[in-house]
């Protein structure tokens, strides 16, 4: 691409996102305080980088401190933003609620009553006892419909959404015990419901033979590691088994990077009293491993404790691999264990910045001799960076879900493998992406279940980490042009 034409793409690319943002304040003007509030989180979120990208087409150069400055303040200023929308949205739901509680008194309330189609579920005693927790304070059911094994309660929700399900599930408890779950959700229109549905539909845990295709499947990582480092030295390791011995520290350092995902995961899991299952690695030729797939073996309280166990395992991970890229960067010198062609760092703009930041002039050579750790900081990155990914249960999937819901996860994911396979189309010598597209569409596009409280949504702090996960995930999978690695100092 050339100069000219970057320029050109660039202020394009700005131009509609300005765009975007002019459209996006007249729909929102309409909604008043609570509209505008939520158009400027929106716009927060993308001044950095049309800052960034409006410099860079103006020949101005921001290094790598500047980019974090802005990612800082604009974090702050979003969390700050969001408070004042969720003080607004309360003076607006206070003000409805009195309308509703003076509409109420002027109507003859009418007794809950069910318009079953079919039988439920449910017995009839216990359909009773249930439909008994609900009062004109909390959730007013309207009507009863058969769902899979349990019931649903159409009605009105009167009260805060969290006190609310704690009321609806201390009573529920109160008469049934420990037979029944209370769900409260969303319906396709948006509207709450409540879900009733037996214990014994709940997560069953691992049986031993998935324990032990669990076991099968780590120590065929573990295979695929060791080959994986032999080809970094240039050996086939299966063709070579007398040489164990020179891949094993490699692989043990990389392995450390896939134990901190997973103990991320089981750390924060433990926390919110949540069973996490065993992880069933998936070995790669190219890459070691795509990391492991894991499956949530309780019900999960709220979607904060989604979001949390989600992203535990990534940042964990994440942050090993980023400590071990940069160590390995300050350790670099000439003479050291690998020569890495200077594309290698035009291969990933995190990558790239930080090699340029910490080697200086060293990354303009046409090869460039690095520690080993600087190969498994990058492998990690990108292990870590493709469970981002937002589509179904992968971690990237479940921060989407967890903080805007499943209607945008389920978009995010059909987007996710819509791009998997026109990249992979495009570049059919690199077949890695077409492999976890592969893994994605078969394994993990389903979503995670509904939270039982799965209306409260995670505070601006949860949202700001999760779009900085995504943020981190593009900047480590996307390559630089040609052109911006040039203006950077990346190759000659």
């Amino acid at each position: 691409m050339s100069l000219a034409s970057e320029t050109t793409a660039i202020v394009t690319l700005i131009g509609v996102a300005l765009a975007l943002l002019v459209w996006g304040f007249n729909r929102a003007r309409p909604y008043g305080q609570i509209g505008i509030l939520a158009w400027l989180q929106s716009v927060i979120l993308i001044v950095p980088w049309l800052l960034f990208f409006g410099l860079i087409a103006a020949g101005i150069y921001i290094n790598f401190i500047g980019v974090l400055l802005l990612l800082v303040g604009s974090t702050a200023v979003y969390i700050w933003l969001g408070r004042r929308l969720r003080q607004a949205g309360q003076a607006e739901l206070l003000r409805e609620r009195a309308a509703k509680m003076l509409q109420s008194k002027e109507e003859v309330i009418p007794q809950v009553t069910a318009v079953v189609a079919e039988p439920p579920a449910i017995p009839d005693e216990d359909l009773q006892l249930i439909r008994g927790i609900f009062s004109i304070d909390t959730f007013f059911a309207t009507q009863t419909i058969p769902y899979d094994q349990g019931v649903v309660f159409q009605g009105n929700l009167r009260g805060e959404v969290e006190p609310t399900y704690e009321k609806l599930r201390e009573k529920l408890m109160a008469v049934m015990g420990d037979r029944y779950r209370l769900f409260l959700v969303a319906n396709q229109e948006g509207k709450p419901v409540v879900i009733i549905l037996p214990s014994s539909n709940d997560p069953r845990p691992l049986t031993w033979g998935l324990k032990a295709l669990s076991l099968g499947l780590c120590l065929l990582a573990l295979a695929t590691t060791g080959e994986t480092v032999g080809l970094f030295f240039g050996f086939d390791l299966f063709n070579n088994l007398n040489r164990w011995r020179d891949v094993l520290p490699l692989t043990a350092l990389i392995w450390v990077v896939f134990v901190a995902h997973e103990i991320g995961h089981q750390v924060a899991a433990r926390h919110h009293q949540v069973k996490f299952s065993w992880p069933f690695f998936i070995a790669s030729w190219q890459i070691a491993s795509f990391g492991a797939i894991n499956r949530f073996q309780s019900l999960l309280r709220d979607r904060r404790v989604l979001f949390d166990v989600a992203l535990a395992g990534p940042a964990a991970g994440g942050v090993v691999s980023l400590v071990m890229l940069v160590t390995g960067l300050h350790l670099s010198e000439a003479g050291s264990t690998f020569k890495l062609p200077t594309e290698f760092f035009q291969g990933s703009i995190l990558v790239g910045t930080l090699a340029r930041v910490v080697m200086g002039k060293a990354v303009q050579e046409p090869v460039v001799d690095v520690h080993p750790l600087v190969i498994i900081g990058w492998l990690g990155l990108v292990v870590t960076a493709l469970n981002l990914m937002p589509a179904g249960q992968l971690d990237g999937g479940r921060i989407v879900q967890a903080v805007y819901g499943r209607k945008t996860a389920q978009r995010t994911t059909i987007a996710t493998l819509v791009i998997l396979a026109i990249v992979s189309f495009l570049n059919p010598a690199n077949p890695v992406l077409l492999y976890w597209g592969a893994v994605i569409l078969f394994l993990q596009r389903g979503l995670e279940r509904p939270c039982l409280n799965d209306l409260s949504e995670p505070d601006d702090a949860r949202a700001a980490l999760g779009l900085l996960a995504l943020f981190l995930m593009a900047a480590t999978l996307v390559p630089l042009t040609p052109s911006l690695a040039g203006r950077l100092g990346i190759g000659g």
